[in-house]
């Protein structure tokens, strides 16, 4: 999907997919997540990240201390100096990216770190985790980031999941 279409799908849908969501947490657990797997399967047989990395353009996962660690091992520079170098706390004291688009994305959207990515980049963008009842929010948010999840989402609609 290109990109410029895919931001302005995901605004023009955004209200309708927020109470989508929202009413999906009221539905069994195991349905939502039997739903949310089987599309996750389904959009990304269809859909290659590389296409896009809108995430690593505009998000910063959250990086803990593990993260940090193997990240800075890979680059060969202490946890110290990888923190001053990349990251900041947040508003939510988390540390993230100081920077987007992500500083390990490369021109062809491959990651300098891909095997020692942070946990968040590596479950990104979570709609094959179990109870997915419990991050609809997240899961709206990442509408607006990501096409998968989009077409994820308009695919669930359709299918009558929550009607």
């Amino acid at each position: 999907m290109n990109l410029d279409k895919f931001k302005e799908e995901s605004k023009k849908n955004a209200r309708t997919n927020k109470g989508y969501l929202t009413r999906l947490k009221r539905l069994d657990p195991r349905k939502v997540d039997a739903a949310f797997h089987k599309m996750h399967e389904e959009v990304f047989e269809e859909i290659d990240c590389l296409d896009c990395a809108n995430c690593c353009k505009t998000t910063s996962p959250i990086f803990y201390e593990t993260d940090i660690e193997r990240a800075s091992k890979a680059l060969r520079i202490k946890p110290g100096d990888f923190v001053e170098k990349y990251l900041r706390i947040d508003e939510e004291k988390d540390y993230v990216l100081k920077s987007s688009p992500c500083p390990f994305l490369d021109d062809e959207n491959y990651c300098g770190i891909y095997e020692n990515r942070p946990k968040a980049c590596r479950e990104y963008p979570h709609t094959n985790r179990k109870k997915m009842v419990q991050v609809m929010e997240l899961t709206y948010k990442n509408t607006m980031v990501c096409p998968a999840v989009l077409e994820m989402v308009e695919r669930l609609k359709k299918s009558g999941l929550g009607k």
